[in-house]
């Protein structure tokens, strides 16, 4: 990155601390991952010079003879990693994917039913600063008071009472199986298009650690940054029936030009996603989760539901006596990068909720396993355990170097 360095050394600057950071902290936010450097390197190629808007054979610019093959490559790999009658991979967001879906089959005033956001839904179902809020008409279900998990007879109830156009499932926050089969029963009852946004999940899914959400919905939405490991960006797999509306939706109704070199990215990842190395580490991505749950839940931590089945554990603190953003500011200063998070009948403000978030994705992909996981364990509850001590969080922060420096990454990358 020579030119880069001549040119904005600020920056240059910025890159090379947010490597170190990666580097040298604990990536614990469920949302992210790292990508390889076949994935980074696609995404930083000159095929962002590119316009070529449209689809593949069909592009309103000339000249696209070679973006057309990158994108050829991403749906015939996307199409066989999820086992899927189509796929359109150019939306720039699961934001987006997600609006794509609703546009091509609701109109303003629809009803949309879906996961309080407070539960563990997502602003793009219908949270009312978000799009969907404004233009749709939503209501929401959430978990069992009880056991703080979907309860889908009491679902099938709201549904049966709101009659909704299209129901959503997927999440942002919750940590136990999606039963999918049940959602379509629940779709099917109501007369309703059922639309899977499986952000979050979808490299469980594809490596079939997850149950898969395809046969029985309308519409599959996921990004494909978090657990499939690969650039920023949304994707929509769908049936056949619909793919002449989704692909208008998506261009031209919302976007323009597809990004071409995150699409060239996305191929990379789809095609590493294909390989047994990354199942067993989708499979290692859940045992890691499972065992850090164990060892919080060991240490005296209320977790949201009892634990975990996927990438990710919600912690309720109230029972510290602190909130998700104390936590989240005194754990970061030892190292250690997570996020606050709202749980179920939270009365604390979204800005400073009663929970924290924990994935696992990140610290997978750098190779630890569950020996890691009772050492992170440890370091949370020290820290959480001494909020107020200074001493403690710089202790932490010097074992956490010390392990980040056991599974290097990026080591290649010497800006």
């Amino acid at each position: 990155m020579t030119d880069l360095k001549s040119t904005d050394p600020e920056i240059m600057r910025a890159i090379k601390d947010e490597i170190d950071r990666e580097r040298y902290n604990l990536q614990l936010i469920a949302s992210e991952n790292h990508a390889s450097k076949a994935v980074l390197e696609a995404q930083g190629c000159v095929m962002t010079n590119k316009y070529a808007e449209g689809y593949p054979h069909k592009r309103y610019y000339g000249g696209c003879q070679f973006v057309d093959i990158a994108e050829d490559l991403a749906i015939e790999r996307a199409k066989k990693l999820f086992k899927c009658e189509h796929v359109n991979v150019q939306p720039h967001s699961g934001s987006q994917a997600n609006m794509a879906v609703y546009f091509s089959v609701l109109r303003v005033g629809s009803k949309i039913l879906s996961m309080e956001l407070s539960h563990g839904g997502h602003l793009s179902h219908g949270s009312p600063v978000s799009f969907s809020g404004k233009l749709y008409k939503v209501y929401h279900y959430g978990v069992s008071k009880e056991t703080e998990m979907l309860d889908y007879d009491e679902i099938m109830r709201i549904a049966r009472d709101v009659n909704p156009d299209l129901i959503v499932c997927g999440y942002s926050a919750y940590p136990r199986i999606v039963n999918f089969e049940a959602f379509s029963e629940i779709a099917n009852e109501v007369d309703a298009y059922l639309m899977s946004d499986i952000a979050h999940i979808a490299g469980l899914v594809v490596a079939g650690v997850h149950p898969t959400p395809i046969p029985y919905s309308d519409f599959t939405t996921t990004t494909t940054h978090k657990t499939l490991r690969g650039p920023r960006g949304g994707m929509i797999v769908c049936m056949e029936k619909y793919a002449n509306a989704i692909d208008k939706a998506v261009f031209p109704c919302i976007q323009g030009g597809p990004f071409m070199h995150a699409i060239a990215a996305k191929a990379v990842c789809f095609k590493e996603a294909l390989t047994d190395e990354f199942k067993e580490y989708a499979k290692q991505i859940v045992k890691n989760s499972k065992k850090l749950a164990e060892i919080l839940m060991d240490n005296g931590f209320d977790l949201v539901s009892g634990g975990t089945d996927n990438h990710l554990i919600l912690v309720d603190l109230r029972n510290k006596n602190i909130t998700g953003r104390e936590a989240e500011i005194a754990l970061q200063e030892a190292g250690i990068t997570l996020n606050k998070n709202t749980v179920p009948f939270d009365e604390q403000k979204p800005w400073i909720t009663s929970g924290i978030r924990i994935g696992t994705p990140s610290v997978t992909t750098r190779g630890m396993k569950e020996k890691e996981m009772e050492l992170i364990a440890e370091f949370i509850t020290r820290v959480i355990e001494n909020i107020d001590d200074r001493n403690v969080r710089k202790k932490v922060r010097e074992e956490v170097i010390e392990l980040c420096e056991q599974f290097p990454l990026y080591e290649e990358l010497n800006y």
